[in-house]
């Protein structure tokens, strides 16, 4: 029989405590998950493991939001921030009990965030599930909205496709609330929290609203649409503008004063008599950027697929038609099409024109779009769409291969949206990709560093 370092034979192998209270945790929650009801001795179990490692009881209560728990029990508010990605610990470092005390906190996000029943939702319920689902972009190492591609995206978290889930969950949520008997309450109204899921109902209702239930909805649009402006403007900001223009004198204003230069330049003139330095010549830097007067035409199916990228792509139009010298053209598109140009510089009253849903009719969206070339060496067309043409594949295919000959910048977007997913049609891409403009990334962030990158 072999012995221990102690010098002892080894006890019998038992069960390992710390598995067993992580199984007990997780256990009840697949449980709750696929049954509502509760499972008595699991729930006496997980009970005794909560409080056994101090954690609050309410951790188990699907009741209570993940805001109460914090606010009751702010110190374990750090705790969730990056909950699901720990760091890797060193080989055989491993802590048992903190993976117990892990598995209660997952446990808690997951419930609250998936189990979310069949029964008719409340503007408080909806808020409520929208404060969870942050704290598990949270814990996922995210923002708020960072994987349903709200306004506060653009981190580039994936989390192994899980936002398209919870945008789904989200649509559903929407969908079994009396939306419109809370919008003709101002005080249920205000409970509300815009999302994509939110504003995507609100425009298919919009014609069957009236009164107050109407002018809420028409707030909660213009709240999002600014919050996602801000956003992309910065964005905007940041991506890379044009090279100097060195051909245009600099301004001699004192705020362009190349103080460093004008020094350096002038160092022959001082006088160690005098202790000090003359000045012949001033220099100035060059902050004028080389532009060229550019159009841009951006084309968006309008089919009810594509809601987030109606949102982002008029927003970012409207922030493109505020740049000097770029003259911005939208039109929108299902079975018909619809030029929304005048109203490009207001992205609120352009969503009130659209009309989500219905088929695509690519072929009469470039018969609108073609006329709008004047000169194509100087014209950018973005066109955002899935790309199901079904029997109008061929015709839209070649009226897009003409005007890419012309010398129009062509560029084929699969979808507009702060997650990054996109879905295309593979007959397109293949073409599109030997005509050698392939599909942009889904991730807004991409489209807006293209479109400045030739537009600045």
């Amino acid at each position: 029989m072999t012995e221990d370092l102690t010098g002892q034979p080894p006890g019998p192998a038992g069960p390992d405590p710390y598995d067993n209270r992580r199984q007990v945790l997780y256990w009840r929650l697949l449980a709750r998950l696929f049954d509502g009801e509760e499972q008595p001795a699991l729930e006496s179990a997980s009970l005794g493991v909560v409080e056994d490692i101090g954690l609050p009881s309410a951790l188990l209560d699907p009741g209570t939001s993940l805001d109460s728990v914090v606010q009751r029990h702010p110190e374990l508010a750090d705790e969730f921030d990056g909950l699901m990605t720990p760091d890797d610990d060193a080989a055989g470092s491993r802590d048992r009990a903190a993976e117990v005390r892990r598995a209660a906190l997952v446990s808690k996000v997951l419930l609250n965030v998936f189990a979310t029943g069949s029964s008719t939702v409340t503007a408080e319920q909806l808020a409520r599930w929208q404060s969870d689902a942050g704290w598990l972009e949270r814990a996922l190492g995210g923002t708020p909205g960072g994987l349903r591609g709200g306004r506060a995206a653009g981190a580039g978290l994936d989390a192994g496709g899980l936002g398209p889930e919870l945008a789904a969950i989200e649509a559903d949520l929407v969908g079994r609330m009396r939306l419109r008997e809370v919008l003709a309450d101002p005080a249920l109204a205000a409970r509300l929290t815009p999302s994509m899921s939110l504003i995507e109902q609100l425009l298919r209702d919009k014609g069957n609203l009236s009164g107050v239930a109407l002018a809420n909805a028409k707030s909660l649009i213009r709240r999002y649409v600014d919050e996602v402006a801000e956003v992309l403007r910065t964005q905007v900001e940041k991506a890379t503008v044009g090279e100097l223009d060195r051909s245009v004198p600099p301004k001699r204003v004192f705020r362009n004063l190349d103080l460093d230069r004008t020094i350096w330049k002038n160092l022959t003139n001082w006088s160690p008599e005098e202790e000090r330095l003359y000045v012949d010549r001033l220099y100035y830097r060059h902050t004028v950027r080389r532009t060229t007067p550019q159009r841009l035409i951006v084309v968006v199916d309008q089919s009810g697929s594509m809601v987030d990228s109606m949102v982002n792509c008029t927003v970012l139009a409207s922030i493109f038609a505020g740049l000097p010298k770029v003259d911005v053209h939208l039109i929108a598109y299902d079975t018909r099409s619809i030029d929304l140009t005048p109203w490009v510089h207001d992205p609120f009253d352009v969503l009130l024109r659209t009309n989500l849903g219905g088929g695509n009719d690519g072929p009469v969206a470039m018969a609108m779009a073609r006329p709008k070339i004047a000169e194509p060496k100087n014209t950018v067309m973005v066109w955002i769409s899935d790309f199901y043409e079904f029997d109008r594949s061929q015709p839209l295919f070649e009226g897009i291969e003409a005007v890419h000959r012309s010398g129009v910048k062509f560029i084929p977007v699969g979808s507009v949206t702060s997650s990054g997913r996109q879905e295309v049609n593979p007959w397109f891409r293949e073409r599109f990709k030997a005509l050698g403009t392939p599909v942009v990334s889904g991730h807004v962030n991409k489209l807006v560093h293209e479109l400045k990158t030739f537009l600045t």
